[in-house]
């Protein structure tokens, strides 16, 4: 397999930046390409208007009609933590909108499959909902919205994901993603206003579309500045979690949705699920970062939709009354220990698959898309598999798990690389090959499907020709990037500090990385894996405190070594120190 490569990007002289921003912050976004008016302060007065989703004055008129006539409108969300924060949002922000008759439903991941389908539209007309409205799914319902509307339900879709070759007969659809087709079904190509309308808010989250809805249904309520006018601020924690959690791209716009987010919560003025789920993960409000809600928060909310029922996470996020949010918070905390340890054995046999395919090939010939499948994973799980396979190998992987006891069907999540458009490529193999594929639908970095398991053999070769066809030599190199080297003057807590807060970072804006090379003071074994360091920079200086976490592989280290880190802070008994979070290291 090939080596790890570090890679600097490339520095820059320019200097137009705000006065107040810090020069290590400015350095940081210099080599990143960031324009300087995105540099400042995130203000939500320069969010994207809710015009440039199309679609949104149908769903406000839908919306609008149920709310003055108290018709029972029904949110329809999904099984992961996009679709839960959406949900919650959804609920919330109505009722503060003024309507009365809002409840919720989410499919059942193991019953219903994924998205309004003709079961749970069956389902409910137990409660007989005058409107439907889909959260973080719905353009591939097809099936499921007709049957919606044959009982007599209204339908808006609300979603993110990518659409197929024809819209579902919704009675309105807002989705950034859709904006080209929706606006211009006759054009071919898209007229370039609606194809540029959606590519400046396609990155949204499911969450964020259901959110940009309600400002727009909330300036046709309350038109001008009144003081009536609900505060829509009060739902950006839960905007933010699930931006971070469904790992968006954190562009110019959703940096300004988390960042507000995160400003709540750092002041105290987080919903009671959300501080919660901060108190149950261990985790201080008052430092919220953008990795809480990715790493600790999301996470737990995923549990739920994984192995048991959503309803608990979007319960969580809706209750009001902190003892009880956070008897809901421990309990998603508990089914997210469980997940760990189911995850663990099956990233481990996923590891062991692997090495069997390493072994297998050369260099040369191993698969560009790798397809695993073993008969006891488990369907809520194989998504975070994949995920973990695919940084080993620097590929796009698909685990697929049984769909159900018999086997017959399975069910797969697959995982992708910077270069290689996921539900692109399954289009692709959809169209060559009608029937492979059962059903399938995603994004560009993250995707769902489900196969007869008779097709597996046949849909990994084509995956694998597919993945072939799209990515280069260059594109599977396993390369890590730096913002550069750090002096010795520059090692501080400030500095660490000021990139800490400086802006949310996670997908497609990583945290900041540097690489230097240290002499190795002393190391240590800490809790069976994880390395624990005294790193001396060779420019000069003190030895700095660094960790490396799942380390086994490194141990020992050698004396002297060449480190991607990033400057953090570890926070003990209410004091902070400067360490080194090492994410890789080579002989120097």
């Amino acid at each position: 397999m090939k080596p790890v490569v570090i890679r600097r990007r490339p520095a820059s002289t320019r200097s137009d930046w705000p006065v107040e921003l810090h020069p290590l912050v400015a350095r940081v976004y210099a080599a990143r390409g960031i324009a300087a008016h995105e540099a400042g302060p995130q203000r939500l007065a320069d969010l994207l208007t809710p015009a440039v989703l199309g679609g949104v004055e149908q769903a406000c008129d839908l919306l609008a009609d149920a709310i003055v006539r108290d018709l029972r409108i029904c949110i329809v969300g999904d099984f992961d933590a996009d679709g839960a924060t959406g949900t919650a949002v959804a609920v919330r922000g109505l009722r503060l909108l003024g309507a009365r008759d809002v409840c919720y439903r989410v499919p059942n991941r193991m019953v219903d499959g994924y998205g309004l389908g003709v079961g749970l539209v069956d389902a409910l007309a137990d409660i007989r909902p005058d409107l439907v409205v889909t959260v973080d799914n719905g353009i591939a319902s097809h099936a499921g919205i007709a049957a919606a509307r044959a009982r007599g339900m209204r339908v808006i879709v609300t979603d993110h994901h990518l659409p197929g070759p024809t819209l579902p007969p919704a009675d309105a659809i807002v989705n950034p993603n859709a904006v080209a087709l929706a606006a211009c079904a006759h054009a071919s190509p898209p007229c370039a206003g609606c194809a540029d309308a959606g590519a400046r808010a396609s990155a949204l989250a499911g969450v964020g579309v259901m959110f940009y809805l309600l400002l727009a249904l909330r300036a046709r309520l309350y038109p001008g500045e009144s003081r009536a006018r609900p505060d829509l601020a009060s739902l950006l924690d839960l905007v933010a979690l699930g931006t971070v959690a469904d790992l968006v791209p954190l562009d110019a716009n959703n940096r300004i949705l988390v960042a507000a987010g995160l400003h709540r919560i750092r002041n105290g003025r987080a919903s009671a699920g959300v501080a919660a789920l901060y108190r149950s993960a261990g985790r201080d409000p008052r430092r919220a970062v953008a990795a809480d809600l990715g790493y600790a928060l999301g996470p737990r909310i995923n549990a739920a939709g994984r192995l048991e029922d959503m309803s608990l996470g979007i319960e969580c996020l809706l209750s009001d009354d902190a003892d009880a949010a956070l008897a809901l918070a421990e309990r998603l905390s508990a089914i997210n220990a469980e997940r760990r340890e189911l995850q663990a054995a099956m990233v481990e046999q996923g590891e062991a698959m692997l090495a069997r395919f390493v072994e297998r090939w050369d260099e040369a010939s191993l698969p560009c898309g790798i397809v695993l499948h073993e008969p006891d994973w488990h369907p809520g799980v194989v998504g975070l598999v994949a995920s973990k396979l695919k940084e080993r190998l620097n590929r796009p992987v698909v685990a697929f798990a049984r769909a159900d006891e018999s086997g017959v069907e399975l069910r797969g999540s697959a995982r992708s690389i910077a270069g290689f458009h996921l539900r692109d490529a399954l289009a692709d193999v959809d169209a060559a090959h009608p029937g492979l594929i059962g059903r399938f639908g995603g994004h560009a970095m993250a995707a769902g499907l489900s196969l007869p398991a008779a097709n597996l053999a046949a849909f990994a070769a084509e995956f694998d020709a597919a993945a072939r066809r799209r990515l280069d030599p260059g594109q599977l190199e396993r390369c890590l990037w730096s913002d550069g080297e750090l002096h010795p003057h520059e090692f501080t807590a400030d500095n660490a500090r000021a990139l800490r807060y400086a802006a949310p970072w996670g997908q497609a804006f990583p945290e900041p990385a540097f690489d230097n090379v240290f002499a190795v003071a002393s190391w240590r074994a800490v809790g069976e894996k994880h390395l624990h360091m005294q790193l001396r920079p060779v420019q000069g200086g003190d030895a700095l405190e660094a960790i490396l976490f799942d380390a086994l592989a490194a141990m020992p280290p050698p004396a002297r070594v060449r480190a991607l880190y990033q400057l953090d802070l570890n926070d003990w008994n209410g004091r902070e120190r400067l360490q080194l979070l090492v994410r890789h290291i080579e002989p120097a």
